[in-house]
């Protein structure tokens, strides 16, 4: 058990670390926002018209339509501009607490890791390295780009996703793979 907390911590903070270079030094996300000229305006007018936090879809059938008016909606935006809209009343950082919980899920996912990959005993490196990886590709294909898939997300905005799916758990599975292996 100590190998698998000590393993686990390390993979956390390896995670952790990359996913700081990803965003702030390597800005590999720069893609998945756009800055827009006219963006007050919008702002204005989104603060104006929406009263409630949430992620909006514009146009979309009002809750409880019937499956017809749903797909009369859609015959009707075919060819028409269209837009996904998270919205926040007010903007509050709190970046002390969204990293302490980054750090827990992290922590937590390389320890389950740990638990998925030593189920027949401890494989060796180039396994560890290949299930981290593989971990890593499955919730990339699983979130981001199943948003690019149902909701058009620009590739530009999941690029950094998917090399963070690579890079941060291939690092965090060569880690692994020497550590559970060492003698």
């Amino acid at each position: 058990m100590k190998n698998w907390i000590i393993g686990s911590l390390v993979g956390a903070i390896i995670i952790f670390g990359w996913q700081f270079l990803s965003w702030q030094v390597l800005h590999l996300h720069q893609g998945g926002t756009q800055y827009h000229p006219a963006q007050e305006t919008i702002m204005s007018n989104l603060s104006s018209s929406i009263s409630e936090d949430g992620a909006y879809m514009l146009p979309t059938a009002k809750p409880g339509a019937s499956q017809k008016e749903h797909e009369e909606l859609m015959k009707q935006m075919e060819g028409k501009p269209w837009a996904s809209v998270i919205f926040h009343k007010s903007y509050e950082s709190k970046m002390a607490r969204r990293m302490i919980r980054g750090f827990l899920v992290d922590l937590f996912l390389v320890f389950t890791l740990i638990y998925i990959l030593t189920r027949g005993g401890i494989p060796g490196s180039t396994r560890v390295f290949a299930g981290s990886v593989a971990v890593g590709l499955f919730t990339f294909l699983w979130g981001p780009y199943m948003g690019h898939n149902w909701f058009d997300l620009p590739l530009g905005m999941i690029k950094g996703d998917l090399i963070d799916a690579i890079a941060a758990w291939g690092i965090c599975g060569l880690w692994l793979g020497w550590w559970l292996n060492r003698k």
